[in-house]
């Protein structure tokens, strides 16, 4: 992408078309102006709920090749206590390219949804799953979309409705 002059465009200018919305202004979206919800949690997660009408495109997926690159990547997760090392899902733009057009007002969560708010701690916010899917789709041409606030976390903890697949 380049700007009026022709140069690249800066990695801010991008953040600028990524917006944080809050659960409840989610919802209203949703259900009057046809946002959609992309989950881009793990589908065991997002089957066990999810917001009604969310699309489950996962982000990262667990390590599922056994090249050789794959069992060391698994020892090493595993001296650390981890025994499910997650990867980049590379099918992840395909896959939602499949199901919603660049076009589509899309609203990305994730558990936590980290936030763009800086704290003492975290001077430029929190990184979250759904943050990087939201600029993955931003870069890739997608024109509206917005970052859940809070996350499903919040979602879930202000009662709002939820549908499961189990």
């Amino acid at each position: 992408m380049e700007d009026k002059e022709g140069a690249p465009a800066r990695k801010e200018e991008y953040a600028l078309q990524v917006r944080s919305v809050d659960v409840k202004e989610a919802l209203r979206l949703q259900q009057e102006n046809n946002f959609v919800i992309l989950d881009v949690r793990p589908e065991a997660e997002f089957k066990e709920g999810h917001p009604p009408g969310a699309i489950n495109v996962q982000i990262y997926r667990l390590i599922k090749e056994w090249t050789a690159w794959d069992i060391a990547r698994r020892v090493a997760f595993a001296f650390f206590g981890i025994f499910a090392g997650t990867e980049e899902n590379p099918e992840f733009l395909q896959s939602v390219e499949s199901k919603l057009d660049k076009n589509s007002k899309i609203i990305v969560a994730c558990s936590s949804g980290g936030t763009m708010k800086p704290t003492q701690n975290l001077p430029e916010g929190q990184q979250s799953r759904s943050f990087i899917a939201a600029y993955l789709l931003v870069l890739n041409g997608y024109t509206n979309v917005f970052h859940l606030e809070g996350g499903l976390y919040q979602w879930f903890k202000e009662d709002l409705p939820i549908e499961s697949e189990e």
